[in-house]
């Protein structure tokens, strides 16, 4: 559900039988590499281990949104190992019902709410639902957005944007996390705090080639961020952003495939991402290790962000490079 996960489309787009048989190869190339081996190192498909964590989150409950798979679901899973109740919404019920049972068969505690983004209703019952269960919420990750593999293929040059796409986008990326929040504002200001984390997508800080319109969407979150930090901290309020960059899972390796190489070397880690890498700072951000961060932007991406362009292109000749001893220039 973030930038990562998106397809690379040329602005005159592609023939959906080509661009089909193009995934499965590389799906397929990149499941015997890891057979063999020889797959890129943060590119396995099966889930990770939970690393035994402390239980910083006892007591708290979560309202998660965009749990049905990746970040959403490792998130669910990693609060609940530390003892929070998770609440998991999504408009994908049976996905976010497989993940709640993955928390409880690990003695979690996981409820499950419809969620519809676009709607105001849905939002509202869906908070009204963790009142009711649990009596308070302490934690909101806003997670969800409009990822469709039928949106993200129109959402490329600006000259052809569909201002009906456009607006579709906004409402449940942009709207839908300042209704959340909105809903959620007035249990935490009751109960003397909270932590409110969004995602944004590393694609809303630079201008790319493609998906302006869900870029856009996530630089609005981006300053939402900071206005609901700077109007509700003096009530006990958090509220930071976590900017993912690539992160692979199973959907990841089916759009972006025949990239992978290519991202890899320009990320400054070892490995690509993983969503239990967002999960983690997830977790510092709802609890007590996190309570004096508040307004930030943070990429959890590698350092994919940080660099120049010609990094990943003279890094071997930089490597290669040894300099020469002093008594090697006297010498000479």
């Amino acid at each position: 559900m973030i930038f990562s996960i998106r397809s690379h489309l040329p602005s005159g787009g592609v023939e959906a039988g080509g661009f089909a048989a193009n995934l499965g190869r590389a799906i397929a190339g990149y499941r015997d590499r890891e057979k063999q081996g020889q797959a890129l190192p943060g590119c396995h498909f099966a889930n990770h281990a939970e690393r035994d964590t402390m239980k910083r989150l006892e007591g708290k409950v979560a309202v998660i949104s965009g749990t049905s798979g990746g970040i959403g679901a490792a998130t669910a899973r990693r609060l609940a190992a530390e003892g929070a109740s998770v609440v998991l919404a999504d408009i994908d019920l049976a996905g976010a019902e497989a993940t709640a049972q993955a928390v409880r068969d690990a003695g979690g505690d996981a409820m499950v709410h419809y969620l519809d983004l676009a709607e105001e209703t849905s939002i509202a019952a869906l908070i009204d639902a963790a009142i009711a269960r649990f009596g308070r919420i302490d934690v909101l990750f806003n997670n969800a957005a409009d990822t469709r593999a039928e949106t993200m293929i129109r959402d490329a040059a600006i000259e052809f944007m569909d201002a009906d796409l456009w607006d579709g986008v906004f409402r449940i990326n942009t709207r839908g996390t300042m209704l959340m929040i909105k809903h959620v504002l007035p249990h935490m200001v009751r109960q003397g705090g909270g932590s409110i984390i969004n995602t944004s997508s590393g694609a809303s800080l630079r201008g790319d080639l493609f998906r302006v319109a869900y870029a856009s969407s996530k630089a609005a979150i981006n300053v939402l961020t900071e206005y609901v930090a700077a109007q509700y901290g003096k009530k006990g309020i958090r509220c930071n952003v976590v900017s993912p960059g690539l992160v692979v899972t199973e959907n990841a390796a089916m759009n972006q495939g025949h990239n992978l190489d290519m991202y890899l070397s320009h990320h400054l880690t070892p490995r690509l991402g993983r969503p239990e890498d967002l999960a983690a700072m997830v977790a510092l951000l709802a609890s007590d290790d996190g309570k004096f961060i508040t307004a930030q932007i943070i990429p959890v991406d590698g350092g994919i962000s940080t660099h120049f362009p010609h990094v990943a292109e003279t890094r071997g000749g930089v490597d290669a490079y040894k300099p020469t001893a002093p008594e090697e220039h006297a010498n000479g």
